[in-house]
């Protein structure tokens, strides 16, 4: 039996190595739209955080996903990734 490859990829704020269902992905479009890709497939430049709390708290905190999109992120996208980590561990 061949086990199946997991993808992983890399939290931008804690630099480990998790495979792809753990995290979740922020993206940045063609159009400059930054959202937060509960699907994981959304075209676009991509960054992934850790599904915890603390986590997306030092990202709002040090403005991580500015540095990693090189333009300023609306602040509205760390609460929703703060009310999709509720939605998920509920």
């Amino acid at each position: 039996m061949v086990k199946k490859k997991v993808p992983l990829r890399k939290c931008i704020v804690t630099n480990e190595m998790k495979p792809k269902k753990e995290l979740i992905r922020v993206v940045r479009n063609k159009e400059g739209e930054i959202f937060v890709d509960a699907t994981g497939k959304q075209n676009g430049r991509g960054a992934y955080l850790s599904k915890d709390k603390s986590v997306i708290e030092k990202a709002r905190d040090k403005d991580i996903l500015s540095s990693q999109f090189k333009e300023k992120v609306d602040p509205k996208i760390y609460e929703q990734l703060l009310e999709f980590i509720e939605g998920v561990q509920k």
